[in-house]
């Protein structure tokens, strides 16, 4: 008598890391192609559409030809692109320390109703004041260099981290933390284990939208107060007339922006996964 052994069907291996991870990044070059392209061409419809002074209006065209074509395009690039590293450099700061300050702030109004009371309204009358209006006060408290750049970048990464570091914190399911209040769990403890690990979600929402706005708010600092950076080089440009160099600069800018948010959707899965314990 003949045994047959019938071996059920296994399933397919996983991805190796690697491969997700290239996967993933593709993922994200393509989608900030896709969203360069789309920008082009409503920028070139536009200036179509309103019939814009060519002398005034630059299109994609002269974009690209003061960055690669033009007799000083190499000059062009060194100086736009030497200026974009001082303005991400600023950024940087500004992102960090909005955020920390933000991400702190949240864990204590998640612990003491006090505390939300006291500072929300505070910081959605900070919110309604607008950035341009108060850069002068900030300047003359922090001064002309990095810390009134970080300040200034920082406070428009603040408002929408605390919004969402908020509403995170608190969207932990019911259920956790009925188990840790079982077990003698400290408030401290529940929002070490379960509340920070369940507010990345919206952690990363909230860098979506803060990183690019640090850009715009070193850029808005260096316009007004330290005299370096993309912001600056703008401010020269327009006053000299270099349209073709003012146009260059928001267009790269635009670009790194676009980039960063693709950046961080393509980190924001894996690392969500990873801290709340998923494969």
């Amino acid at each position: 008598m003949s045994i047959s052994l019938v071996l059920p069907a296994t399933s397919a291996r996983p991805r190796p890391l690697v491969a997700r991870a290239a996967l993933r990044v593709g993922r994200a070059a393509l989608s900030a192609l896709l969203t360069i392209a789309v920008t082009v061409v409503v920028w070139q419809g536009l200036l179509w559409a309103l019939h814009l002074s060519p002398y005034f209006a630059k299109g994609p065209k002269d974009v690209f030809d003061y960055l690669f074509v033009g007799p000083a395009a190499r000059a062009n690039r060194q100086l736009i692109f030497s200026n974009l590293g001082t303005t991400l450099f600023d950024a940087f700061f500004g992102y960090l320390a909005g955020t920390a300050a933000a991400s702190a702030l949240a864990m204590a109004i998640v612990l003491s109703r006090a505390v939300e009371q006291t500072v929300m309204p505070v910081a959605i009358a900070l919110r309604a004041v607008p950035l341009v209006a108060m850069t002068p006060v900030l300047i003359l408290i922090f001064g002309q260099g990095l810390l009134a750049v970080t300040v200034i970048a920082g406070m428009v990464c603040f408002f929408p981290t605390l919004v969402n570091m908020v509403f995170g914190l608190r969207s932990a399911p019911t259920s956790a933390f009925d188990l840790m209040r079982a077990y003698g769990a400290s408030d401290g403890t529940i929002l070490r284990k379960v509340q920070m690990p369940c507010s990345l979600a919206a952690l990363f929402a909230s860098a979506k939208i803060a990183a690019p706005g640090a850009i715009i708010g070193a850029t808005l600092a260096e316009w007004l107060a330290t005299g370096n950076g993309l912001g600056y080089q703008m401010f020269v440009a327009s006053s000299s007339s270099g349209w073709s160099e003012l146009w260059a600069a928001v267009a790269v800018i635009t670009i790194t922006s676009v980039i960063i948010y693709n950046l961080l959707t393509a980190i924001e899965k894996p690392v969500v996964a990873r801290f709340r314990g998923l494969r």
